[in-house]
């Protein structure tokens, strides 16, 4: 079980593969004109994301409808989309395809709604709202949501095998090895394996920090990670989209974090304040609400910052990053 080592340093590192960015001024905030952009763009994509699972989950009239309407209770409508988001805000840096973004995006969403179907269960969180309706335990049993979480995972690599995602077998290895390396135990799983060691545990803030990254931010990098293979671009020039990733899910996370505390139940559309009555450390609780804010606004400095190869065709990365603290879900 982890311990506290001590030591709150290294946490807020750049890793060491990359070279640290020079921040950016703290004056370099999301406007009302971004924020407007960013809520047209997400609406855009989450209706594209719903109409991708619309005509993937037909409902059969056999036994299985159950099965197929719980998947669809959780996959359509509600949420940010902000991952779909990402794997077209960067895969049009390459003028990739959209058909291609959109069947990529839904695979990368896929396992984004799996894993939020296998959080609230009662083994886990144990939570009864999700998305501003009841979770799929609670609107159907135990046993049909976990079959529907599983059926979503296994639709994820199904759409990435498949031909019509790409016409070249080797970018649908890539994507298929990327996506499974960030939905298991060295990602998103095994993220949520230690918040489950969390409750109860004094974890330090290195260990917030490498928990989140795994439960949140592996699959935040693989959506920016995967319009980069669409657009072929090779993996050492990867490093300022890769660093944008790191950085980013951190703050999206501590966003989370100050959701958590100051945010509205109705508006984020889930319960609010479980990881203070469980005992769990966050970043809010180890640094304070103000600390916490100032560290995003450092991480979204940074993130933008990686991106200074690229000119104006990286606006839509650069205001999704800004877009992180002032959103209200």
């Amino acid at each position: 079980m982890p311990r506290r080592s001590g030591s709150r340093r290294s946490a807020w590192a750049p890793t060491a593969a990359r070279p640290a960015p020079r921040p950016l001024p703290q004056a370099d905030v999301a406007t009302a004109e971004t924020l407007s952009s960013l809520d047209t763009a997400l609406r855009e994509v989450g209706a594209e994301i719903d109409r991708q699972f619309d005509l993937l989950l037909p409902v059969p009239e056999d036994a299985r409808a159950p099965l197929y309407e719980a998947m669809r209770h959780a996959a359509i409508g509600g949420g940010k989309r902000l991952r779909p988001l990402l794997v077209f805000a960067t895969g049009q840096l390459f003028a990739v395809d959209r058909t291609c973004l959109a069947r990529v995006a839904t695979a990368i969403e896929c396992i984004h709604v799996y894993s939020l179907i296998h959080d609230d269960l009662p083994a886990m969180d144990d939570d009864d709202l999700r998305r501003g309706k009841p979770t799929v335990h609670k609107a159907f049993d135990e046993a049909t949501a976990i079959l529907a979480g599983d059926s979503l995972h296994a639709l994820a690599f199904e759409l990435l095998a498949d031909e019509e995602t790409h016409a070249d077998p080797r970018v649908r290895v890539e994507l298929i090895a990327d996506l499974a390396r960030s939905a298991g135990p060295a990602g998103m799983a095994g993220g949520q394996a230690m918040d489950l060691e969390a409750e109860g545990t004094r974890f330090d803030l290195a260990t917030v920090t490498r928990l989140q990254a795994l439960k949140t931010g592996a699959l935040i990098a693989c959506s920016v990670e995967a319009g980069a293979i669409l657009g072929r671009l090779p993996a050492e020039g990867r490093t300022g989209l890769r660093g944008y990733a790191h950085d980013l899910g951190l703050a999206f996370q501590i966003a989370d974090d100050l959701l958590d505390v100051e945010g509205d139940e109705a508006a984020v559309g889930k319960a609010l304040r479980k990881d203070g009555d469980a005992g769990k450390e966050t970043f809010v609780s180890l640094l304070g609400q103000e600390r916490a804010r100032e560290q995003a606004r450092m991480l979204i400095d940074q993130a933008v910052a990686h991106l200074h190869a690229f000119g104006p065709e990286a606006n839509l990365l650069r205001d999704i990053a800004r877009y992180v603290l002032e959103r209200d879900r």
